[in-house]
């Protein structure tokens, strides 16, 4: 898509999906766009993840997909969701009895899914989307060491693959030769580890939390069947839950799915130290896996060669730094995994914040270079007073959904709970009623009005339970009035005690012949 030359020069940080697709905005707008990346080229197979695994499923959802589509690629939406598997529910496992059972709970009455999708996948669709791009460079192999977000310059390492910082020295021993890079303005989409994070916090005043949950996660994969097809539903994510464990499973396009253990450390420490207790570990919390899905020679493998790796989240205010930076994704708000929308997040960061830098008159072609600035100043600011509010809703719901899918979704409660509520969105839609994963997965509403949106719905519901409960009360105090005989407490403990006698004696009698 041809644009006219903004004048601007924009730096990004970082060439995941959030960086690409953020690139790929400011290029549509007509800036001069510089991508830089720590590692290689990510659609290179032997470029390592920075997490060193080797292969992390995501969930595309709703806010992922429009975020992408306001790129106005369609080619690019055409390239990521062929390759995606529509998720509708989850499939709950478990055991009773020594009976093996699964039982399907729907995201949404009105049947939308969220989809899996291979990161590799998305972000090499990204990566050629930009590498076709005229006014985008990338540079891999890129490490940011510096940045002045007041004279708007910052500097990289630029390493080249398989040699030591010692052959790459030029003129201090040791060191990697620097470039500089100038910029109207900075973009850092580099993770939770963010080196843009860290030197602008140099310069703003930022308000910064960092959690590490008492969880830790590792990844095994169950193959495909003899025949070459999925072993289980592949349009459910899969879930065996546990009080202080859970396992999931994602499937993929490969037909195998990937999976992810969760339990504190203290449980991988004694896994760890007693190997052979692991297929044990997995038969009494995870039934059905091992050896069912996983053979219990490569689910001790995949333990012993995949990393424990620990669940960070990160809240931090403000995302920006005058005119000159802004972070977006993780950078901004690690978030932990069990809302999917990590990656749904970070692409919607970049929707909200060009839409602030649209509307505030950024690209505005009559304006000069400083009335870009200014415009860009209030523009950050947009951006910040809007994503640090939802950015902390969406972290505070991920925690709470750990619970409810490690353990809550075999609750009474909250299966009588989700019935009301998608009952009342199915047969009165005009009310506006929807579940709260319907709302955060399936919709675009700010992730902090989501929140206002569902304790009001709790209030509602609370207020509607207990007149029930009033009205029940009341009919029957009108009944015992009415009909003292039969339904005064006396009356009705000699009456179930008669019933219960009468019971006893003939089941007495049945079973003595």
């Amino acid at each position: 898509m041809a644009a006219l030359p903004s004048g601007q020069k924009v730096v990004v940080v970082g060439a995941g999906p959030v960086g690409a697709l953020a690139a790929l905005y400011a290029a549509s707008r007509g800036d001069e766009v510089e991508v830089y990346e720590l590692r290689g080229d990510l659609r290179d197979p032997t470029t390592v993840p920075l997490n060193f695994t080797k292969s992390i499923n995501l969930a595309l959802s709703e806010r992922g997909i429009n975020s992408m589509q306001q790129s106005h690629r369609s080619e690019l939406i055409d390239n990521v969701l062929r390759d995606t598997i529509p998720m509708h529910g989850r499939m709950i496992h478990g055991r009773d009895r020594g009976q093996l059972w699964e039982a399907a709970q729907a995201y949404d009455v009105h049947g939308r899914a969220i989809n899996a999708v291979d990161r590799g996948t998305l972000n090499n669709a990204l990566l050629d989307e930009l590498e076709k791009t005229p006014n985008v460079k990338l540079c891999f192999n890129h490490k940011l060491t510096g940045a002045d977000f007041r004279t708007n310059k910052a500097w990289f390492e630029r390493r080249i693959p398989g040699d030591t910082p010692q052959a790459n020295a030029a003129g201090i021993a040791g060191r990697v030769p620097e470039i500089e890079v100038s910029f109207d303005y900075l973009l850092g989409a580099d993770g939770a580890h963010s080196a843009s994070r860290f030197h602008m916090m140099k310069f703003a005043r930022v308000d910064y939390q960092q959690e590490y949950i008492d969880t830790l996660w590792c990844e095994f994969r169950i193959p495909p069947s003899s025949e070459g097809d999925f072993r289980i539903s592949p349009n459910h994510l899969h879930i065996w839950p546990g009080r202080e464990f859970m396992f999931i499973a994602l499937p993929s396009a490969d037909k195998s799915f990937t999976c992810t253990l969760f339990a504190p450390s203290a449980q991988y420490a004694e896994l760890e130290n007693n190997p052979p207790s692991l297929q044990a570990f997995f038969d009494l919390h995870f039934p059905g896996v091992c050896p069912g899905l996983i053979d219990p020679d490569a689910l001790s493998e995949q333990f012993n060669l995949n990393p424990h790796l620990p669940l960070i989240s990160i809240k931090c205010s403000p995302h920006h730094f005058g005119a000159s930076v802004a972070i977006l994704g993780d950078a901004a708000h690690a978030v932990l995994p069990f809302y999917g929308q990590g990656l749904n997040a970070g692409l919607e960061d970049v929707r909200v914040l060009f839409e602030m830098l649209d509307s505030r008159g950024v690209y505005d072609p009559q304006a000069d270079a400083h009335a870009r600035a200014l415009n860009r100043l209030a523009a950050f600011q947009a951006y910040t007073d809007q994503r640090c509010a939802d950015t902390y809703a969406i972290n505070d719901l991920s925690k709470q959904n750990y619970l409810e899918m490690r353990w809550g979704v075999k609750s009474p409660l909250y299966k009588l709970r989700k019935s009301v509520e998608e009952s009342v969105d199915r047969y009165f839609p005009f009310v506006g009623w929807q579940t709260q994963y319907a709302r955060v997965s399936f919709s675009n509403q700010r992730y902090s009005d989501v929140i206002q949106a569902v304790q009001r719905q709790s209030s509602v519901l609370g207020l509607g339970l207990s007149s029930l409960l009033v009205t029940g009360l009341g009919a029957v105090s009108v009944l015992m009035w009415k009909y003292p005989r039969y339904l005064s407490p006396v009356s009705l403990i000699r009456h179930s005690w008669h019933h219960l006698a009468s019971l006893w004696f003939r089941v007495f009698r049945s079973t003595a012949y």
